[in-house]
């Protein structure tokens, strides 16, 4: 069951990655999150309501969970759904394993836990990896400027991921399960992207298509449902160490299809830098001998 739950995580978010390609077009980014996560909400809020597992939350509640719906569930969104405009999904998802790296960053600055040597290897190590897997773009900037637009919106929307993650431990502090945290996140989200989207004067239409449509069932089903519960349950069988593996493999998955759907055209530093970034997550997140693993 263990080896099934992490091969569901991984193919779950691995393939959300072309889906959010799916999704650009006609409709604005931030309608088109907003449209993915009000679908997310109203499906996991009737699996928890059909399961009895719906827990009525406190007012006073709802200014953590509105922080976590401000990161988690819109800043991070938008930001990465911006940059797959500029730059193949599959890079983006590449560029999102950093995320381990500001995660350690942020735990030092917000809950002073100073990172151990091996995650500042690591993150040494998953750096160097990036800057060679866009070595390309940055050596093109002055002809192809969205190159590095993209990069920059990845690497922003990735931050505001590790700031979600850390807004979920406070959202989750008063003993509130995570599928009804992340439901009232879901919802936050929602409501600041279509405010957003009001301001913007955008139209909240969708696109009657068949690549919009499939692609927000995908991203909302099984992008921000199924991988989720699946990869709670992981969490549980086999703790936030080994579970966290997930995120060293789905971009083999995005960028394997990236390859074959986008025409992403590997350079001969990209080849070198993805198992650097690869190498870096291991590093970080390694079971050492003699000792417990303990997340990054």
């Amino acid at each position: 069951m263990t080896l099934l739950l992490f091969v569901l995580v991984i193919l779950a978010w691995g393939f959300s990655w072309f889906a959010i390609k799916l999704q650009l077009g006609s409709v604005p980014p931030e309608v088109a999150i907003f449209h993915r996560f009000v679908l997310a909400a109203a499906l996991l809020g009737l699996g928890l309501a059909v399961t009895r597992r719906f827990r009525p939350a406190r007012l006073a509640q709802h200014r953590r969970f509105a922080v976590l719906g401000a990161t988690l569930f819109g800043l991070n969104f938008l930001l990465i759904y911006f940059a797959t405009q500029h730059v193949a999904s599959g890079v983006v998802s590449v560029v999102f394993t950093a995320a381990t790296i500001f995660n350690a960053v942020n735990q030092w600055i917000f809950f002073g836990v100073r990172p151990q040597a091996r995650v500042i290897v690591g993150a040494a190590c998953g750096m160097s990896g990036i800057g060679l897997l866009f070595a390309s773009e940055w050596a093109g900037v002055a002809g192809r400027p969205e190159s590095a637009l993209g990069i920059v919106l990845a690497l922003g929307g990735t931050y505001a991921f590790s700031l979600g993650n850390l807004a979920s431990v406070r959202a989750a502090a008063d003993g509130t399960d995570l599928p009804n945290v992340t439901l009232r996140g879901m919802c936050w989200g929602a409501f600041f992207l279509g405010t957003f989207a009001l301001l913007r004067g955008q139209n909240f239409a969708p696109e009657l298509s068949w690549r919009y449509l499939g692609g927000l069932v995908y991203l909302a089903v099984p992008g921000s449902i199924l991988g989720f519960l699946a990869y709670l349950a992981l969490v549980a069988r086999s703790g936030p160490a080994r579970a966290a593996y997930v995120t060293v493999l789905f971009p083999l998955v995005a960028l394997t299809v990236s390859t074959l759907a986008e025409g992403y055209v590997w350079t001969a530093s990209a080849i070198i830098g993805l198992p650097l970034i690869l190498a870096g997550n291991l590093v970080i997140f390694a079971r050492l001998p003699g000792r417990q693993a303990t997340s990054a």
